[in-house]
């Protein structure tokens, strides 16, 4: 994402490449982006979601307008006033929040009504399409996270086990065909058989639900292992700008309390958003990550 900059170039050139827009949502995820963006260089503008956005954004040294979400024409408008010509979206986005709580503006009405499924590729898709028609090129939001990506192999000092591996062939296979309807990210298996498929609610919220039915089960007549293994994959056809897989301390700790051993994932599009901190809580807690 970082161009060099020569000396022939004209200085509004300069200028325009050394800003950055972020499109700030809920939790660290654009805090990491903020901070990555300065060290880099780049002067930052901040179009915080009035609904997610932690008012902390205000204190780390960037220009930030708050808006609501829907509000496509403001954020149009205030990346233009402000000479942005590259974003990056830096949110976690809710499926149930997107389309729940949006009160749309003139300009995401329209777009609305012109999708032919309100999925979240679609929706989101659309918005960047919106966004470059106006010369906003949405960039990809782990462009400047690169080290926080997961890396090939086994993450914690424990290994899968040869049934946690099973889950995960079989779970793999069930996540690639939810990620090609665009449904959702996560599911969650024990013995080979599928306890939760994640939709609008979210990947904690799917687990805690695989762990209220694991224990809602007779321990003396089911024939499942309590265990549980949990994959969170990219879609098939996953749009870096967007919706990437995130996972973070958070998420150990609702598998812990929800009985699951072991998380697999993508290399290279999964973002550990507490960096070290994901596998050390894993490893304290007995659980084994891989990445493949």
């Amino acid at each position: 994402m970082q161009e060099l900059l020569t000396d022939s170039q004209p200085l509004s050139t300069l200028l325009s490449k050394l800003k950055l827009g972020i499109i700030a949502g809920n939790g660290r995820f654009p805090f990491l982006v903020l901070d990555a963006a300065r060290a880099q260089g780049y002067e930052v503008v901040v179009a915080a979601i009035k609904e997610e956005t932690s008012s902390e954004i205000e204190s780390r040294g960037a220009t930030v307008h708050w808006l609501s979400l829907g509000e496509l024409s403001k954020l149009i408008e205030t990346f233009q006033r402000e000479g942005v010509t590259r974003a990056v979206m830096a949110r976690e986005v809710k499926h149930k929040q997107i389309f729940s709580s949006i009160r749309p503006d003139w300009r995401l009405a329209k777009l609305l009504l012109s999708l032919g499924t309100r999925n979240t590729d679609s929706l989101l898709g659309a918005v960047a399409k919106v966004l470059a028609d106006e010369g906003i090129t949405l960039e990809n939001s782990t462009a400047l996270l690169e080290p926080l990506l997961a890396k090939p192999g086994v993450l914690t000092k424990r290994a899968p086990s040869e049934a946690e591996k099973k889950n995960i062939e079989y779970g793999r296979e069930v996540a690639h065909a939810l990620g090609l309807y665009d449904i959702g990210q996560t599911v969650v298996i024990a013995e080979s058989a599928c306890v939760a498929v994640e939709a609008m609610e979210g990947t904690d919220a799917t687990i805690e639900r695989a762990g209220q039915i694991m224990a809602s089960l007779d321990p003396g007549h089911s024939t499942l292992e309590r265990a549980l293994t949990v994959i969170k994959v990219a879609k098939p056809q996953q749009d870096m700008r967007f919706d990437v897989p995130v996972i973070g301390v958070k998420t150990i700790e609702v598998m812990q309390k929800a009985g699951a051993t072991c998380l697999a994932i993508d290399a290279g599009k999964c973002l550990l958003m507490d960096g070290n901190a994901v596998v050390q809580a894993a490893d304290s807690a007995g659980l084994a990550i891989v990445a493949e």
